[in-house]
């Protein structure tokens, strides 16, 4: 037996501007398997989440609705706590970042690290709009196109020439939130030092098991870019919590967000378990384990800046950073028009939840992969596999038990060969759990129902009842079915949480903990109720309607609400994987022939390039291959390069765009075109 462990869980937090949707659960799904697993293990795990609650645009959306930020966060975290429960993500404590104990615990690490010399502050001029009273993002700021004097733009980025500039640039600009003309305004700001932490980050992410592969090889670029100071404060008007020693100077939402999973925790020590020490896991030589599952578009803040603040105020690190893909559905980013925006309450108003929590373990792996939810295969394997093989076994066998024996199994197993399988498969399908490899372990799962399915097939109980109705082979058949039932469900039970409460509750037996599985089930059991109903495609399909009505009454309600907050407010939640076609407007991609590649001194990752991208010009690209590519191979190619991209200073050059290459298991690949396709053509 495995020495029980004690394990900290938690996962990324929902941004408190909007709904859970299906590609948030993908996570949130991954890891309350993982933690089951573990528990079903004998592990002593606590999985703990919080809402992001601060930031500008919880702020402008709760002016929007009227209400202040305080009301606006706790309404929506009644929705994500009930949309999680409705899904069967069972925290022990879900808290906000908005909490007391939130607060006093970023003042102290951000204290400790100004005291240990790791917080610089500097003026930064930014535009500032009059009559709101507060510095603009770009996101926020409108003007004319410096270049080609398109009316309009956003204050990064030109959609039209592809022209990237600073929102200092514009020509008229304007405010999108009031419409005054914004002024330029000087303010200081905080930063936090990571360069600091440059070496002791770059062993950190290379330790074994920290991070994916594939994660600790894209941060090499970084590393060799050169680590930049973070800006981590914000100006009044925030909703957030102040700075120590400042007036009006607000940490930024990454701030607080991150320290919010010591604050969960603290918070469920106080509410449940006061005598957990919270130093004995946090301590920075604790011998706890502690585990972020989190999506791949945020680990650039969970592997640089959250672990150099937490040892800069000397806490100890994650054991590991567990990282999931996007989700596509139909092979395609998620639409609201096409109705695949599916919400979490939208989903639960036409089906079980358990459907889903079994399809996404069946794509799930270890790896930072991209998952897709396709509609139909998803009928089909819930169907085919759920209701087709699992339940079917007890379906089959329970009939005769309960009208012809009474509901008491034999007091003998006659296959104890073919059960005993069962039971040593465990083994490796506990493993594969602990390993996140849970698509392994249903592949191995539903090979045993395949198993129980043929060795029912082959007895034919059916046909010797009908010949001797209470016969004692008849009775001894099924009670070896539903002993291997019985060894399915326990290995189920982390995916499949409700069906496993019904399956043990039909079976009469305490638990389903994977130590269950040595039980030979010799006893009376209960009446047979249908367990799991066949998913329905017409329930699918008006899910899916649903999510379009969901579209054209946001539509309606955009159009009501204040133009002043237009999309921009809406499409700032913070964990979304999606962007709007204006936004994929912006990414100006072209052909470009490499004239030259070469290695780059100083730097083992790096080859740079000169690239033709036509109209007589050429750019110079550097790009972090060379572990993959020697430069005799990529001369005189073809390739893909984004050539609107801010140009990024570094310390062996400047790089003015970057060329296309697709990532899977660590492996970089470059897109490469035909040669007969001319440079600077634009790719749509």
């Amino acid at each position: 037996m495995t020495a029980k462990r004690q394990i900290l869980v938690t996962n990324a937090l929902p941004y408190a501007n909007g709904s859970i949707h299906m590609g948030h659960l993908l996570g949130y799904i991954q890891a309350d398997i993982w933690v089951r697993a573990m528990r079903s293990a004998g592990h002593d795990v606590i999985y703990v989440c919080a809402d992001d609650a601060h930031g500008t645009a919880i702020m402008l959306r709760a002016e929007a609705n009227g209400i202040s930020p305080e009301e606006q966060i706790k309404k929506v975290q009644a929705e994500h706590e009930r949309d999680f429960a409705g899904f069967n993500v069972a925290f022990d404590h879900y808290d906000s970042t908005h909490s007391d104990t939130n607060r006093k615990r970023s003042e102290e690490i951000y204290l400790a690290n100004f005291n240990a010399g790791n917080i610089s502050i500097r003026p930064v001029s930014q535009l500032f709009d009059p009559q709101k009273q507060m510095f603009l993002s770009d996101r926020f700021v409108k003007g004319t196109c410096p270049k080609c004097k398109a009316d309009n733009q956003y204050g990064d980025a030109c959609e039209k020439c592809g022209t990237t500039y600073n929102a200092t640039e514009l020509l008229n600009p304007y405010s999108t939130l009031s419409g005054a003309t914004p002024i330029l305004k000087e303010s200081d700001h905080y930063f936090f030092n990571l360069p600091n932490f440059a070496e002791f980050l770059q062993t950190w992410t290379r330790d074994q098991g920290r991070l994916p592969v594939s994660i600790a090889n894209k941060l090499d670029e970084w590393f060799e870019a050169g680590l930049s100071n973070w800006d981590i404060s914000r100006d009044k008007p925030y909703f957030g919590f102040k700075i120590p020693n400042t007036e009006d100077k607000y940490f930024y939402v990454w701030v607080d967000a991150p320290i919010g999973y010591m604050a969960s925790f603290e918070n469920y020590i106080k509410a449940h378990r006061p005598e957990i020490c919270f130093d004995n896991y946090w301590k920075k030589d604790s011998d706890k384990e502690v585990y972020h599952f989190i999506g791949k578009d945020i680990v650039y803040f969970h592997a640089l800046f959250w672990p150099a603040m937490l040892h800069g105020a000397n806490y100890r690190t994650p054991t590991s950073l567990f990282v999931n893909g996007f989700l596509t559905v139909n092979g395609e980013k998620m639409s609201k028009s096409r109705g695949t925006f599916i919400k979490a309450e939208t989903y639960l108003k036409h089906l079980n939840p358990e459907y889903l929590r079994y399809y996404f373990a069946s794509k799930l792996s270890d790896k930072v992969e991209d998952s897709d939810l396709n509609l139909d295969d998803f009928v089909l394997k819930v169907n085919s596999d759920l209701v087709g093989k699992v339940v079917n076994i007890a379906s089959r066998c329970a009939k005769f038990i309960n009208t012809q024996f009474d509901n008491k199994l034999s007091d003998t197993c006659v296959e104890s060969e073919l059960v005993n399988s069962f039971i040593a498969k465990g083994d490796d399908i506990i493993k594969h759990y602990e390993n996140r490899e849970f698509g392994t372990a249903i592949r191995e799962i539903m090979a045993l129902a395949d198993i129980a399915n043929q060795y029912i097939d082959e007895k034919k109980p059916w046909a010797l009842a009908k010949e001797n109705p209470n016969s004692k082979e008849v009775q001894d058949i099924c009670s070896v079915g539903l002993n291997l039932f019985h060894k399915i469900m326990v290995y189920l039970a982390p995916v499949l949480p409700t069906l496993a409460k019904q399956s043990q509750a039909f079976l009469n037996v305490a638990n389903f903990d994977f130590n269950a599985r040595f039980d030979v089930l010799t006893h009376s059991i209960h009446e047979f109720t249908p367990l799991m109903q066949r998913v329905d495609p017409k329930k699918v399909q008006a899910m899916v309607d649903d999510s379009k009505e969901d579209l054209q009454t946001a539509e309606k309600t955009d159009k009501k609400s204040s133009k002043k907050e237009s999309k921009t407010v809406e499409n700032t939640n913070s964990t979304d994987n999606f962007i709007g076609i204006d936004d994929f407007a912006k990414v100006q991609m072209k052909v470009a022939k490499v004239l030259e590649c070469s290695k780059v001194e100083g730097a083992d990752k790096l080859l740079q390039f000169t690239l033709d991208v036509g109209e007589d010009k050429t750019r110079n690209v550097f790009s972090g291959i060379a572990k993959f590519y020697s430069p005799e191979e990529l001369q005189g190619k073809t390739v893909i390069c984004v050539t609107n991209l801010a140009p990024r200073k570094m310390k062996f050059g400047i790089s003015e765009g970057m060329i296309l290459s697709a990532e899977k298991d660590g492996q970089l690949t470059v897109v490469l075109l035909p040669d007969s396709m001319v440079a600077g053509a634009t790719l749509a």
